[in-house]
């Protein structure tokens, strides 16, 4: 909801008969009656529990509930899933989405455990072959190891990405004691274009989450929901023995 044409946005949605709809990074009570007097579904992305309390109060009619480990845009708080999803299910009485680290059947049963009714899987689908993002990008991603992104830009929006060029750019600018504007000047314009659509792995954006680790190879989207839903099955037959 930071996009300064979100009004054209909406128009789309309404025109091409969109019946779903996820919102992030805002307010939920700015669309949130005016998409479901639409008869559109409504969800909600948080990184926080009093944010899932608000998006809650403002009718939305699922939730999100992102870690600090997802890649992209993220929550100040730096809650982990861990303990974020247990929290949010304490507290809402919607359906509860869990999101952020989340890339293979075993973390989707895990999310469930801690009381998530379903998952969101971002990370794992940059790496698929019908993504729209370079071929670069996909290839950093699959050679990610732990450690190799970092969250930052705190004064921005908090970004997740992986460590290059521009990331040490950043930390030099933190060294120096850049103020906001100046870090806002050399962030720019279309740097995450640049990085992950472009293909330039110096000077651009380049956002994923830690999950990048646990990422090895580039596979059809279809064949990742097979090892998904299989591993989860296979985990969810062993765990019953306990």
């Amino acid at each position: 909801m930071l996009y300064p044409d979100i009004d054209k946005l909406m128009d789309i949605i309404l025109e091409e008969g969109v019946k779903i709809v996820f919102t992030s990074a805002g307010n939920p009570k700015t669309w949130t009656l005016f998409l479901k007097e639409k008869g559109i579904t409504v969800v909600h992305v948080v990184s926080s529990l009093k944010f899932a309390l608000k998006a809650q109060e403002a009718g939305v009619d699922a939730i999100v509930a992102e870690g600090f480990e997802a890649g992209g845009h993220n929550g100040r708080d730096e809650t982990t899933t861990l303990v974020l999803i247990p929290a949010v299910r304490e507290q809402i009485t919607i359906p509860l989405i869990a999101a952020g680290g989340i890339a293979t059947g075993k973390a989707m049963l895990a999310a469930m455990v801690l009381g998530a009714d379903g998952v969101q899987v971002g990370s794992r689908f940059v790496a698929s072959e019908e993504a729209s993002n370079h071929i670069k990008f996909k290839e950093v991603v699959v050679n990610a190891k732990e450690g190799d992104t970092q969250l930052t830009l705190k004064e921005l929006a908090p970004v997740r990405l992986i460590k290059n060029k521009f990331y040490q750019e950043v930390q030099k600018a933190y060294a120096e004691g850049a103020t906001t504007e100046e870090l806002k000047m050399l962030l720019g314009r279309s740097r995450a274009k640049k990085g992950m659509f472009l293909g330039d792995l110096e000077d651009g954006e380049l956002e994923i989450g830690q999950v990048s680790a646990l990422i090895h190879d580039i596979k059809p989207a279809g064949e990742i929901i097979k090892d998904l839903m299989n591993e989860f099955y296979k985990r969810k037959a062993e765990l019953s023995s306990l």
